[in-house]
């Protein structure tokens, strides 16, 4: 039976206030999610990617639990940390390897204007990346609502829970968010 998220919660406040038992008992109960959160990551990758999901999976797990002093404030805010952290993992293996140097494999990133964000294997996470960090210098808020939707899955309520703002400024935030990115990413310049 799956964990249920205030079982969940419960354990990483417990874990945030030193319990090292907790995350013992932690570590099963999230195991799945960041594989799912892992793959979902991967098969946006290019066919034949050098990293593998388990690899993906292990290094945010080592990347999260060195964490110390976080105040995590609920499952919600733990995954959308967790899919953050995987997105900066991929961003700097992909920096790594100099994709966008050789021009090997990169791909256009198309986002769907519709309720989602659409992205086709073989996108490029480095183009997504640098149009994500302009954002932030306009509007942190945004990229967090983007990183927890569209990286993490978390519902609308779930992201309006971890910001601490109305489920209609979240949906506003990922509409306004979705359009900018769209056009950063397809070279156009927006109207001052």
């Amino acid at each position: 039976m799956p964990a249920q998220p205030n079982e969940i919660t419960q354990l990483l406040v417990a874990w945030s206030e030193g319990d090292e038992s907790a995350l013992e008992q932690l570590a099963p109960l999230i195991n799945s999610e960041l594989h799912r959160l892992a793959h979902h990551y991967m098969t946006r990758e290019r066919p034949g990617h050098l990293l593998q999901t388990s690899a993906l999976v292990n290094e945010a797990y080592v990347r999260l639990i060195d964490w110390k002093n976080v105040r995590w404030q609920n499952r919600a805010h733990f995954f959308g940390v967790a899919a953050q952290m995987m997105r900066r993992i991929l961003v700097d293996f992909a920096r790594d390897r100099q994709y966008l140097k050789r021009g090997g494999g990169t791909l256009q990133v198309s986002l769907s204007q519709a309720a989602s964000f659409v992205m086709q294997r073989g996108t490029d996470l480095v183009a997504l990346d640098e149009a994500l960090t302009a954002l932030a210098k306009i509007d942190p808020r945004k990229v967090r609502v983007v990183e927890m939707r569209f990286f993490a899955g978390l519902s609308i309520e779930e992201v309006a829970d971890v910001l601490n703002v109305s489920k209609e400024t979240v949906m506003r935030d990922w509409r306004l968010a979705k359009v900018w990115l769209l056009r950063e990413l397809a070279g156009e310049t927006l109207p001052s």
